[in-house]
C-alpha cells in the first residue's frame, strides 16, 4: 500500500519532464500492483498511456485545464471543505502538525492539504494508519472524483484508486454550481467609487478581479514535498 500511495501521489504532479521520464515505471508497477482491483488498474493505466502519448504541450494544458479551472477539482482538500474560511487556516496547521508528530517537516512552498502530499505522507505509515488517514478523507475524495469525472478527465482513475486504498467505495456526490472565474475571482472595489482630493471620481464603480494562481502556485510541483529524506521514485 505505501508504493501505490507515492506512485499514485507522483501521478496526480504536474506532467513535466521528471514526471514524464518515470511514466514507463508507473505504468509497470500499476500493472503488477494487486492492492488495486482490474478496474482501477485498467484506468490507470489508460491515463498513464494518455500522458505517455499526448503531445507534452497537450499534456500539460489538460491538467491545467483539470486541476486549475475551478475549485471542485481543486487539489487542495480543505478548500473543498473550509473554502477561504479561518477555519481553513487552523485545519492546515493541526494537519501540518500530524506530519510532524511523524518526524515529517514539508518543504518550502508545499500545503500541507496538497493532495500528492496527503499521499505522500500516507507512504511513510504503517497500511492501518495509512488506511485510516485517507478514509478521513473519503467525502472530500468522492467530491474531487465527481468534479474530475464530469470533465471526462482519466484523472479520475487515480481518486478511485485513493478511495480503494482507503477502504472506501466510489459514491455519487450531488455537485453544486461552479462559479464561473470571473465571479469566483473578481473582488468588489476598494473604495467603492469614491473620490478623493486630487482624484476623479470615476463613471462607475471599477471592479478589481484578481488573476487566478498559475499552476503549482502553492505547492511546489517540482519539489519534493517533504524536507525529511524519502525514497526516490517508486519503490518495488
Amino acid at each position: 500500500m505505501n508504493d501505490t500511495c507515492r506512485a499514485l501521489a507522483l501521478l496526480l504532479g504536474y506532467p513535466d519532464t521528471r514526471l514524464r521520464e518515470l511514466l514507463p515505471q508507473l505504468g509497470e508497477f500499476f500493472a503488477a500492483d494487486r492492492s488495486l482491483g482490474p478496474a482501477v488498474r485498467e484506468g490507470l493505466a489508460a491515463l498513464v498511456a494518455e500522458l505517455r502519448n499526448g503531445e507534452p504541450y497537450e499534456v500539460e494544458a489538460n491538467y491545467v485545464e483539470c486541476f486549475d479551472r475551478g475549485r471542485s477539482t481543486s487539489l487542495l482538500l480543505f478548500e473543498h471543505v473550509h473554502g477561504d474560511s479561518r477555519e481553513r487556516g487552523q485545519a492546515m496547521i493541526d494537519l501540518r502538525a500530524t506530519y510532524e508528530s511523524a518526524g515529517l517537516q514539508l518543504a518550502p512552498g508545499q500545503l500541507p492539504d496538497y493532495l500528492p502530499v496527503a499521499l505522500e505522507f500516507a507512504s511513510t505509515q504503517p497500511p492501518k494508519v495509512a488506511r485510516e488517514f485517507l478514509a478521513e478523507m473519503s467525502q472530500v475524495l468522492n467530491g474531487l472524483h465527481e468534479a474530475i469525472a464530469a470533465r471526462r478527465s482519466r484523472y479520475a482513475a487515480v481518486l478511485s484508486a485513493v478511495l480503494e486504498l482507503a477502504g472506501e467505495r466510489v459514491r455519487h456526490v450531488p455537485l453544486p454550481p461552479e462559479e464561473p472565474l470571473d465571479e469566483a475571482w473578481a473582488e468588489p472595489p476598494a473604495f467603492d467609487g469614491c473620490s478623493t482630493r486630487g482624484q476623479a471620481r470615476p463613471d462607475g464603480a471599477q471592479p478589481i478581479h484578481l488573476v487566478p494562481r498559475t499552476p503549482g502556485a502553492g505547492t511546489d510541483r517540482g519539489a519534493r514535498p517533504f524536507a525529511a529524506p524519502l525514497r526516490q521514485g517508486v519503490a518495488r
